[in-house]
């Protein structure tokens, strides 16, 4: 019966694939350079109840130096205490943030710290990749929690880091935007093209791969970057996809993707036997699935359905078909 409720849900999920509707551009590709950037910044967090590094070097040397930069001078072994934890703090600075901006920032503890609970992370400037600074955190920590219950080595800033410079200027001005398809597919990216040249009625969309297409502004869309994006991410497209099947041997989870067909094979599992292709009249008692040549791996499966496979035993016949070289399309094992 669990197997038999399996495939039913199968059957369903199968549907809805076969029957594909139109996507937006904006939720099957992205314009380039419109993305969030990692921030990373080493800090201390202050103020905790015993809790904090026990013997970690980089600490003390850590609140050395910050004692020095406020004025006041000491060695480590003046400032060694469990009070203290040394941090990596860890933000995702948004596209076209603006100075003065809020966002919120992850601490971890780097050392021995048993618990950030109830500490201050004291003000620790935040990099990316180009080693320039974007955004300065600083506040009192809130420990982060997970599935076990609460994780005190973890500890959440809402809204603590300011944003210190701009980013995305002059993108209205811009000549020529990139977009990138989140599944590249040579047929979606000529139909992406083709659907926007038609509605600019001009040919200013190139698709350079599978995965790229160029947008030329027009004339009229000059300095109104915003207003052409908005116009081209409202567009629909009907995405393309490979004819896959996955398949999940540790859950029993099979995914069949839209356009998977099955030639003609003759395969036997114990006493199924499964005819595709020039097959013969049923007889009773016999539990046989005979489908045309030009049958789907959606067809097999409702066949196998009717007559109460499991999801065992189905995984096996698909991957013994695809063995075969009888499933045209490719077969995933996770």
């Amino acid at each position: 019966m669990r197997g038999f409720l399996f495939l039913q849900a199968l059957i369903i999920l199968l549907g809805c694939a076969l029957n594909a509707e139109a996507a937006r551009l904006k939720d099957i590709a992205n314009i380039r350079g419109v993305r969030s950037n990692q921030l990373v910044g080493y800090g201390i967090v202050v103020g905790l109840g015993g809790t904090g590094d026990s013997k970690a070097e980089y600490t003390s040397k850590s609140v050395e130096r910050m004692l020095d930069k406020l004025g006041m001078k000491v060695t480590g072994k003046d400032v060694a205490s469990k009070n203290v934890a040394a941090v990596i703090v860890t933000a995702q600075l948004p596209a076209f943030a603006r100075a003065g901006n809020k966002m919120d920032v992850t601490i971890s503890a780097l050392g021995d710290a048993s618990s950030l609970k109830g500490g201050t992370l004291i003000q620790t400037p935040l990099r990316a990749a180009d080693q320039q600074i974007y955004a300065v955190a600083q506040g009192q920590v809130l420990v982060g929690y997970s599935s076990q219950g609460v994780h005190e080595t973890v500890a959440r800033l809402p809204n603590g880091a300011m944003i210190e410079r701009d980013l995305g200027d002059q993108f209205a001005q811009r000549k020529m935007f990139r977009m990138t398809l989140h599944n590249p597919d040579f047929t979606t990216a000529a139909r992406v093209s083709k659907t926007i040249n038609r509605e600019l009625a001009g040919k200013y969309a190139t698709s350079l791969d599978a995965a790229t297409i160029d947008l030329m502004v027009p004339s009229v869309y000059e300095g109104k970057g915003v207003e052409l994006l908005a116009l081209i991410e409202s567009l629909t497209v009907e995405p393309d996809t490979t004819a896959k099947v996955i398949v999940n041997e540790k859950t029993g989870t099979v995914v069949i993707g839209h356009g998977v067909k099955v030639s003609k094979v003759a395969l036997t599992h114990g006493d199924l036997s499964i005819k595709v292709g020039e097959g013969k009249k049923k007889q009773d008692g016999d539990r046989i699935i005979i489908l045309d040549s030009s049958a789907s791996v959606g067809e097999l499966v409702k066949g196998m359905n009717k007559l109460g496979v499991t999801p065992k035993d189905l995984i096996t016949i698909l991957q013994s078909v695809k063995a075969a070289g009888a499933l045209q399309g490719d077969l995933e094992i996770l």
